[in-house]
């Protein structure tokens, strides 16, 4: 009976990796069971159950070249360089779900030389609950495969824009796995959704001038031009990634700003080498997949031959990273023009047969390659002195859970104490009329920065700035920063007064604070003579003299985040 179960499960595995190549990609289900298979199997792969999804079934992380490792330290893959792949964070996209069974299935026949090899960790499927939310339908612009997951996961949460906020379980466990490995390298897959082109691959890479300049020489000048010559080689060429400056491609493409909201832009923070590989939607599934199989063979056969540039460039970044004095930040695109050769299709608007408009269209049959403008150049806006420590609140615990996440080190105060610290008033921002991934998203925040004598309980947090994940305290504590915990709404709270006044109480008292401050009553009263709106409304008046009297409440738009820098000898 053994004898008959063993050969149709070597049977079922056998159509499974055959149906790789076609139109098809294996469930959630299926595709764990392959997974436990291999590990059983083979000694050089080990599958952890890594921790929880919001739909309630578990994220594994499977380990190449980590055998024995464990799941607490993950020892080797600290020690040695480490690449990590991400699969099925939109489980629509799945085109990295096969080519990453294709490639061990690879490894594995080629004889599991292993000397070299770094250690390898892939989550098969990241977003379990849109694995689960299986359908032919949701990708109206796409070729294939025949049935795939969702975008949305089971909060309906698109967990490419979650890794900041962590929002999911999935989240905390991605943390998990990404801290416990501190991969060198990192690749997301996807595919994209945009213009046409003749391109089975395209890529994202990290913003350079967001980059330490060691990773970012090692990134751009190595390691991408490897990746493009080899890729080609195999009959795939390479573009970065066509975000539009216009309508098509002929207008130019720029690159993609990877904020920390999204998967390369979150491991970029914490200094790993990203990648997001979009295949092109229209490409045949079999292709697209054969595209990423090759960039990922490709990255890993650059890495074993590069793997001291790795870990010194990291090395190197640390201590760059320790020297900073200022944090740049909102990172703008700026109008320094290149030029890129680019394989296109001739586009037209032409009557459209459903509108009787005008619609765009691509034409296959007047394919191009030349140059377009190509816009690549990012300049900071902005900048902020480092601090040599945040001092958090500790009633700030969402805030507080985040960091543990991530590794960051911090101490609780052990009494209650003053001190004078900088503190970060908030004096005005935008908010987007539309929820975003469950949030009304801050931006163009201004502040009020001042020193003061501060009161602080027991128990409330310091968080020195002078370890590992630096850029990532530095990015979610400051309110301006683009992807910051107030932008996301953590400390929207303390944006709300609490106390007001009744007018006709207040009036008796308003007048005697005039009569007692002059310098209260001219502002005042130019107040009065420059705006219309002020002086023909009682409130407003009444509301001006209220937020500069004792009445007011001093913690309203004050944040419980204060800065510190230590003194000589501390």
């Amino acid at each position: 009976m053994k004898l008959i179960l063993s050969f149709f499960v070597v049977c079922f595995f056998s159509s499974v990796f055959a149906q790789l190549n076609q139109n098809t990609t294996p469930s959630y289900l299926e595709l764990i069971s392959i997974y436990k298979r291999l590990a059983t199997e083979h000694q050089e792969i080990e599958l952890y159950q890594m921790g929880d999804s919001d739909y309630g079934l578990p994220i594994y992380l499977c380990v190449l070249n980590g055998a024995n490792d464990s799941i607490q330290t993950f020892k080797k893959a600290q020690e040695q360089t480490t690449i990590l792949i991400n699969n099925g964070i939109h489980p629509g996209e799945p085109d990295g779900v096969n080519a990453c069974l294709i490639w061990i299935d690879n490894w594995v026949k080629s004889g599991k030389k292993t000397k070299k090899l770094p250690v390898i960790g892939i989550i098969p499927a990241y977003n379990v609950g849109g694995m689960m939310n299986r359908s032919g339908t949701s990708r109206a612009n796409q070729d294939g495969p025949e049935e795939y997951g969702f975008r949305g996961n089971a909060q309906n949460l698109d967990l490419n824009r979650d890794f900041i906020k962590m929002d999911s379980k999935n989240m905390f466990t991605f943390a998990k796995i990404f801290h416990a490995l501190d991969p060198d390298i990192f690749l997301d897959t996807h595919v994209s959704n945009g213009a046409d082109y003749q391109y089975t691959m395209t890529y994202i890479a990290s913003v350079r001038e967001r980059m330490a300049p060691m990773l970012g020489d090692l990134m751009h000048e190595d390691l991408i031009p490897h990746l493009s010559k080899m890729s080609s080689k195999r009959g795939y060429d390479l573009i970065p990634y066509v975000d539009l400056k216009g309508a098509t491609p002929e207008y130019g493409i720029q690159v993609f700003n990877d904020l920390p909201r999204y998967a390369m832009g979150y491991a970029s923070l914490m200094n790993a080498i990203s990648f997001t590989l979009e295949t092109h939607m229209l490409k045949p599934f079999p292709d697209r997949v054969k595209a990423t199989e090759i960039f990922i063979d490709e990255t890993i056969s650059w890495t074993i031959e590069n793997q001291l540039k790795v870990e010194r460039a990291r090395a190197e970044t640390l201590k760059w990273e320790e020297k900073m004095r200022f944090y740049p930040f909102n990172f703008k695109l700026t109008d320094d023009q290149d030029s890129i050769a680019f394989k296109g299709y001739k586009a037209t608007n032409m009557k459209s047969e459903v509108t009787g408009l005008k619609r765009l269209k691509y034409h296959h049959n007047q394919p191009y390659d030349q140059q377009i403008p190509y816009f690549r150049t990012y300049e900071a806006a902005d900048s902020v002195l480092i601090p040599d420590f945040y001092l958090l609140g500790s009633q700030c615990v969402d805030v507080l859970e985040r960091l543990d996440a991530n590794n960051v080190q911090y101490a609780r105060l052990k009494n209650d104490t003053s001190m004078q610290l900088t503190t970060s008033k908030i004096v005005g921002f935008e908010t987007s009329k539309k929820p975003y991934e469950g949030h009304y998203l801050h931006n163009e925040v201004k502040e009020d920065v001042s020193l003061a004598v501060v009161n602080f309980k027991k128990g409330d947090v310091l968080i020195p700035t002078h370890q590992k994940n630096k850029r990532f305290i530095i990015s979610v504590l400051e309110s301006r920063t683009p992807d910051s915990y107030f932008a996301w709404n953590f400390f929207d709270s303390y944006l709300q007064q609490k106390e007001y006044f009744s007018p006709y109480v207040f009036e008796d008292k308003a007048a005697l604070l005039l009569k007692n401050n002059q310098s209260l009553k001219t502002e005042f009263e130019e107040k009065k003579n420059e705006d219309e709106d002020f002086r023909n409304s009682a409130w407003n008046q009444l509301y001006f003299i209220y937020q500069r009297s004792p009445y007011y409440e001093p913690s309203h738009n004050v944040l419980p985040i204060n800065k510190g820098m230590f003194k000589a000898g501390e």
